[in-house]
């Protein structure tokens, strides 16, 4: 036998994680890909853009694409968001719709339903996450109450956080995947660039730290990201973005101690993140309305592609 028959055959394929906002979307997916590559808060509306993270197992590749929650937007760049994620459904060879077992199906889960609903060829699990918060009993009536409104393919409990099940899902999944070579080298783990996920943990602090409107008002850019390799430090400037000054004022909070908890944070992950020490120099800028403004969108990198 020759060593071209000889050798092992590679399969791949993308994807998609749909659901509600604050599911669980990108736990599953970091946990998938046993690393951050999506940052996560207890707010809605956290992912933004189409996040891809790469799995590698044993001969098989999937592309996760961790998408916006689809909600009903309020602004543009909620439009931007829902059409992101309905997007993505039409490029893959699976969907995930993730629903959270702590609570009620609700109207928002029946908007995503009906938008499934035109999705042709491509097999969609419900994936209940959030398993290890409810009793047993409840697990049952949860998927009664999904399993008559849709032909899902399969349903999977799981917990994102704890791993429960995650393993059978990604297994189900190496499955379906196509023949053909692999989209990625096998140790990445992502395609976004350094600069975008540097901007998005810093993101996530911001996210942690502050409440009630602040947190979708907030945008990130890193400015400047620069080696200098006579220290073996990484210098980073980023810009805060936010729409008012009384919104600026809660970011930066008193004598700058939210600001300066926000910096450390994010340098730490950072640090793990590009292994190498990080010195990180924040600023707060007011930018008004910017999620209605499309010149600003295209700015903080919120395009079709």
């Amino acid at each position: 036998m020759s060593k071209q028959e000889t050798k092992q055959k590679t399969r791949s394929g993308f994807v998609a994680i749909v659901g509600r906002p604050n599911v669980g979307k990108s736990t599953l997916m970091n946990y998938m890909v046993g690393q951050k590559v999506a940052i996560t808060a207890d707010k809605p509306q956290t992912t933004r853009n189409r996040i891809h993270g790469v799995v590698t197992h044993e001969g098989n590749q999937i592309i996760f694409m961790d998408t916006p929650g689809i909600h009903k937007p309020k602004h543009r760049l909620g439009e931007h968001m829902v059409k992101v994620a309905v997007q993505t459904l039409r490029e893959v060879e699976a969907v995930l719709f993730l629903v959270d077992a702590t609570m009620p199906k609700g109207a928002g889960d029946e908007y995503i339903i009906e938008i499934l609903k035109n999705v042709k060829d491509t097999p969609i699990y419900l994936v209940i996450n959030k398993i290890d918060l409810i009793e047993k009993e409840k697990l049952l009536e949860i998927i009664t109450s999904y399993k008559d409104e849709f032909p899902f393919a399969e349903i999977i409990p799981i917990s994102a956080v704890a791993g429960d099940n995650v393993e059978r899902l990604r297994d189900l999944l190496l499955n379906l995947l196509p023949e053909g070579p692999f989209y990625y080298p096998p140790d990445q783990v992502t395609d976004h660039p350094e600069r975008f996920i540097v901007a998005e943990l810093i993101r996530e602090k911001v996210l942690h730290l502050t409440r009630e409107e602040v947190p979708h008002s907030v945008a990130v850019e890193v400015e400047q990201m620069q080696l200098k390799e006579d220290r073996n430090m990484l210098y980073i400037h980023a810009a805060i973005y936010t729409e008012r000054d009384s919104q600026k004022a809660i970011i930066i909070g008193k004598q700058g101690s939210v600001l300066k908890k926000v910096g450390s944070m994010a340098r730490q992950d950072i640090e793990k993140l590009l292994g190498s020490k990080v010195y990180l120099e924040l600023w707060v800028k007011v930018k008004a309305d910017w999620r209605n403004r499309e010149h600003m969108l295209r700015n903080f990198g919120f395009t079709e592609e």
